[in-house]
């Protein structure tokens, strides 16, 4: 069988011009070899392939079978995918690339897609931008260099593409300007498309899983916090269940750790259970009193802002939304705000301070409404709940001034009370007959014990609580105007020196927990009668510790009141001062404990260094 002209001839052309670049002692070699080779080696220089020096391509023609069979005379057939390889003709090896060094080895079969672009394929040197070796391409479409497809086409019957053997002439050979030719592979390109989209939609799926593993992380904090409170709950429970076991066999009067007054046998029922919830915890730095502004839903905390020369400020935050929060700026005369009370009325807040001030500021304005100037530093202040007029200062020097703000000029009315201590706390009580006809009644309590004022009527004066100057030092009064329940906190007395005061309060001190007693009271008239008596944990040296009178929550009235000790509010019954559940802040100590209501809700509020929580309990709907 005859071979193929051309092909002969391409393979004569790419041979001579390799060995032409072989050195002189190689080309004598290939010489004396002549056509008696066993087949045709073609060296070319390294660089064109690999960038270690001293590899070669060896491209070796193996169609002679060693028993000169047919095979031998049989035509060398084209690939049909000629990009796999430099030559693909039957009896012609895929070129190899071998380096010289151990490490190297054979590096791999010399693929025709990693050159198309950069070399001619006739003599597989890289063509140039300009000159005789300059790209060009035929009118098929494949790429040679000038010099190399002009000597093809030059040669007599040979007017054919060496490629895909398409009829073509020297004219029609077209110039390429570029600098580089580079093939992009579209299956390729559209992978990396797909994988670029695949990783875009694995970050944003990442970044998912991470917003959802902090609101996790979230969700198992708040319910460790929730395991743990339903501990205390359960603790507190079985004590109560312990409790109510010991009165029932009769054992109760030597085995309870709280001795209780008149009526004390604890009336356990299913309201007893477990009824406030956390309804918000904010951040509130140097705060030391706050109210409730039932009419316009805002807190309103007193606190001194931190750092040199810190001025004292009233704090506005909405209770729909505790980001929303204003700051009023108080005078510098002011100084620290010892008692913060809201009108019943509603827009309104009364401010007792140091500063000889008794201040009435609007809560929808910001604006000061009227200032008091004092004769003494204020500790203590309450509206009158019959009349929204009516105001009342507690003085350091145990001095109680009634103001009407129709009269801006001074107060209306002075008492002093059974001692010069400082009046800590007061509450204005509901007219009745102890007063007279067109008093007013003001319940105060110091260091001495509680004290009843009256203004005005047939039998204004100052009248003690009987019994109540014996039970210690008086550190906290609540009462409530939907009760006749009054709750008072005590602590031991320590004899000190007459001068050095009974118990002078140490401003912004915790102290430390000490055994005293709780107190329950009911009014009835003219007359006070002790209910209750409760042993409590209160502060060694600060006063006055806050606490409240819950209503309308449970069947009974109940005392939210600060243990000192577990740094917690304990809601007890009234008047057994039974313990039906435990609240606890985030911080120590706990400076203020106040109760409000709102529409169908109760709500009571404790703050602590640094945060507030805010409790919410459905209201009972009495018939």
């Amino acid at each position: 069988m005859s071979i193929d002209p051309d092909y002969i001839h391409n393979m004569e052309v790419m041979a001579g011009h390799a060995i032409e670049l072989l050195p002189t002692s190689d080309r004598d070699d290939e010489e004396q070899d002549g056509d008696d080779a066993a087949g045709i080696t073609i060296t070319t220089p390294a660089h064109l392939i690999n960038d270690n020096h001293g590899d070669e391509v060896v491209i070796v023609d193996d169609t002679a079978s060693e028993d000169g069979g047919d095979d031998a005379a049989e035509p060398e057939r084209e690939c049909s995918s000629p990009e796999k390889g430099v030559s693909c003709n039957k009896g012609v090896s895929t070129a190899l690339v071998k380096g010289d060094g151990d490490d190297d080895g054979l590096l791999g079969e010399f693929n025709r897609g990693e050159i198309d672009g950069l070399f001619c394929p006739i003599c597989l040197e890289a063509w140039t931008s300009g000159g005789d070796h300059h790209a060009c391409c035929l009118p098929c479409g494949h790429i040679y260099g000038l010099s190399c497809i002009k000597k093809w086409l030059g040669r007599q019957g040979s007017h054919k593409c060496p490629h895909c053997k398409t009829k073509c002439r020297i004219k029609d050979i077209r110039l390429l300007y570029a600098t580089r030719l580079v093939a992009i592979d579209e299956h390729l390109q559209k992978r990396v498309i797909s994988f670029e989209a695949k990783c875009s939609s694995l970050e944003k799926k990442s970044a998912d899983w991470g917003k959802k593993e902090i609101e996790w992380k979230k969700r198992e904090a708040g319910l460790r916090k929730e395991v743990q409170y339903l501990k205390e709950r359960t603790s507190d429970l079985e004590d109560l269940l312990e409790d109510m076991e010991r009165r029932a066999s009769g054992s109760s009067a030597s085995h309870s750790n709280y001795p209780r007054g008149v009526d004390s046998i604890p009336s356990f029922h299913s309201g007893g259970s477990h009824k406030f919830e956390m309804q918000m915890d904010i951040q509130i730095q140097g705060a030391r009193l706050f109210g409730v502004d039932s009419s316009n839903k805002i807190l309103l905390f007193a606190r001194r802002l931190s750092g040199m020369g810190g001025g004292n400020v009233l704090t506005k935050v909405s209770l729909i939304s505790d980001q929303e929060r204003e700051d009023i700026h108080l005078a510098e005369t002011t100084k620290a705000v010892k008692d913060l009370k809201v009108s019943p009325h509603g827009g309104l807040v009364l401010l007792a301070s140091l500063g000889k001030k008794l201040s009435v500021l609007s809560t929808q304005s910001n604006n000061t409404v009227i200032t008091y100037d004092l004769p003494a530093s204020a500790w203590s202040c309450s509206w009158d709940i019959c009349n929204s007029h009516y105001l009342y200062a507690g003085l350091q020097n145990g001095t109680v001034l009634q103001f009407d703000m129709r009269q801006t000029a001074k107060h209306v009315g002075s008492l002093t009370g059974l001692s010069d201590k400082l009046v800590h706390t007061m509450h204005s009580l509901q007219s009745d007959s102890s007063c007279g006809s067109g008093g007013r009644s003001i319940l105060t309590a110091s260091a001495l014990g509680l004290c009843q004022l009256n203004f005005g009527g047939s039998e204004e004066g100052s009248y003690l609580i009987p019994e109540s100057d014996k039970e210690g030092v008086c550190v906290s009064l609540a009462c409530s105007n939907y009760s006749d329940y009054i709750t008072a906190s005590f602590r031991p007395k320590i004899e000190v020196p007459w001068e050095m005061g009974v118990s002078q309060p140490v401003l912004n001190a915790a102290g430390q927990a000490i055994m005293g007693n709780h107190i329950v009271y009911t009014k009835m008239g003219a007359a006070y009668q002790k209910v209750g008596a409760s042993y409590g944990n209160v502060s060694d040296i600060r006063m006055p510790i806050r606490c409240a009178v819950v209503d309308r929550v449970y069947q009974n009235p109940v005392f939210a009141c600060v243990d000192e000790l577990r740094s917690e509010v304990v809601i007890q019954e009234l008047p057994s001062l039974m313990v039906l559940e435990r609240l606890k802040p985030q911080d120590t100590p706990i400076y203020d404990v106040k109760y409000s209501s709102i529409s169908s809700s109760g709500l009571v509020g404790c703050l602590s260094d640094n945060s507030f929580r805010l409790y919410s309990a459905r209201l009972l709907l009495y018939p």
